[in-house]
């Protein structure tokens, strides 16, 4: 017994060094940090006070201008860099990419096919996947499924007409929500969902699952995120298994469907199924597997389904507080339209909607901060300053787009940021809620393109005005990883009389 209680002694001993030495990096190195806490290391808020987006904004906004281009930050146990200069950022994301294209988070292809996704796959199994699927999100291809988003825009707005015959409170995220849902089924899964008339719709449902819940209830996701090649060894999932099942029958049925069929759509699933056939054909080259084309299938919908939503929320919750941005966007929109239709051509010439898009991007980047991780040692201009090989480097896009230097007046809401002449006159990766370089979203015009459709639909034909249960300044979810509204968006709606 005594041997014991020695060995447990020793084995705790030796784990307190271990973390007291991790924990002891940034100072050993002389670079600014906040002292860590165990075992959260600077995460202490997060969940309970902060969005982690919110932490690394602060973060940025203090050691901003310090010695280093970066400053220490401990994810748990994982040594963190996150990038306060402006030029290093660019280095990370164009300049010297390829020491920094992986982004070093969790995925087991073996394990939990629909975690290997574009977003997460690393080195040249990732470039091969980009180079593959980039064809897919063309402007041609944008224009050929643009008849597929209006169809859907069209039942948004009568859903939103049956809705308030006199003015009424509405919750928009889960309305909203539910477009995108109908879209993102339709041009990814070939899928009328009808998710706007049934809210219990099970596509939607299942897409609510992927985004908000965790395999273990969360409980293990310190291991995934923190090590993840270790939680990939040793087998571990984060995919929860009845949404894994879910949309693995789906993809599998829509393709038999299709194939036998002989139906073609002109959408993303049509064209992951040109690259299915080519595997079939013995072509691995240039062809998918069904488990990488289900996994494709599976972020397209998870990230545009999510992130498009969120945008047009946000958006209508900004134009409920400026009336006056309202009815210029609403003075556009009118004008545009020929014989009062939308088209691919009249909503790509409405360049304040873009602009109001954009600026909703610029205060709400769903995506608040990007993680990259260095492949060997990279030292940017002072060799004091270099960043290890494996290092996470955080770059803190919400922290950039809400710095007065870059950005003035940021927490004032105004799409002029977004002209031409404007967006010319500041510096590089200033705007990023899609990312920058070669690893940036690769379908951020398709959700540009829906958030602008959607908006252009809802504002031709209500007003939204702010309402007693509108919920100034917005609270958001700290548990979050993206940024979402805490307890929903609600305004007041009003149909325009034509």
């Amino acid at each position: 017994m005594s041997l014991i209680v020695a060995l447990v002694g020793i084995i705790v001993t030796l784990l307190l060094y271990a973390v007291r030495h991790r924990y002891n990096y940034w100072n050993r190195r002389g670079i600014p940090h906040d002292v860590p806490k165990f075992p959260k290391g600077n995460l202490a808020d997060w969940m309970t006070k902060r969005q982690l987006g919110v932490i690394f904004k602060d973060y940025y906004m203090k050691y901003k201008g310090s010695s280093a281009p970066f400053a220490g930050f401990y994810f748990f146990f994982t040594k963190t860099a996150v990038i306060t200069d402006l030029d290093l950022v660019k280095r990370v994301l164009i300049k010297d990419f390829n020491n920094f294209e992986n982004r070093g988070v969790f995925y087991n292809e073996a394990d939990d096919p629909l975690s290997a996704t574009l977003f997460s796959i690393e080195g040249r199994r990732w470039r091969n996947l980009r180079h593959k699927l980039t064809p897919t999100f063309t402007s041609g291809k944008m224009k050929h499924m643009m008849p597929l988003v209006l169809k859907v825009a069209d039942e948004l707005a009568l859903m939103f007409e049956s809705k308030v015959p006199t003015p009424q409170v509405l919750e928009i995220t889960d309305l909203v929500g539910r477009f995108t849902a109908d879209v993102i089924g339709n041009c990814a899964f070939g899928l009328d969902c009808n998710s706007q008339r049934n809210p219990e719709a099970e596509f939607v449902n299942m897409g609510k699952r992927a985004v908000s819940e965790r395999r273990f209830g969360g409980r293990l996701d310190f291991f995934l995120f923190g090590f993840p090649k270790v939680a990939r060894a040793l087998h571990m999932k984060s995919t929860v298994q009845e949404v894994e099942d879910f949309y693995l029958r789906i993809v599998r049925d829509t393709i038999n469907y299709r194939l036998e069929h002989k139906e073609k759509r002109h959408d993303f699933m049509d064209m992951l199924i040109e690259l299915y056939q080519k595997q079939l054909a013995g072509n691995t080259e240039e062809g998918l597997s069904f488990e990488e084309l289900a996994a494709q299938a599976f972020i397209f919908f998870v990230a545009g389904f999510e992130t498009s939503s969120t945008t047009m929320g946000f958006a209508l919750y900004e134009l409920a507080q400026h009336q006056d941005i309202q009815d210029k966007l609403r003075a556009e929109i009118n004008a545009g339209l020929v014989n009062n239709e939308f088209s691919y051509d009249s909503i790509k010439q409405m360049s304040y909607l873009e602009q109001v898009v954009m600026e909703t991007l610029r205060k709400y980047p769903v995506l608040p901060h990007l993680t990259r991780q260095t492949n060997s040692d990279y030292s940017p201009v002072n060799p004091q300053h270099y960043i290890q090989k494996g290092t996470i480097v955080v770059i803190p896009a919400l922290g950039i787009h809400f710095d007065p230097d870059i950005y003035p007046a940021p927490h004032k809401f105004q799409p002029e940021r977004f002209t031409e002449s404007e967006i010319a006159a500041r510096p590089a990766c200033t705007w990023l809620p899609f990312g920058d370089g070669p690893r940036n979203c690769i379908g951020s015009r398709f959700g540009l393109m829906q958030t602008c459709v959607g908006l252009a639909y809802l504002i031709k034909n209500f007003k939204f005005t702010v309402a007693a249960e509108t919920i100034i300044p917005m609270k958001l979810v700290a548990k979050n990883i993206l940024l979402t509204s805490e307890n929903g968006i609600y305004l007041k709606v009003e149909k325009i009389s034509k």
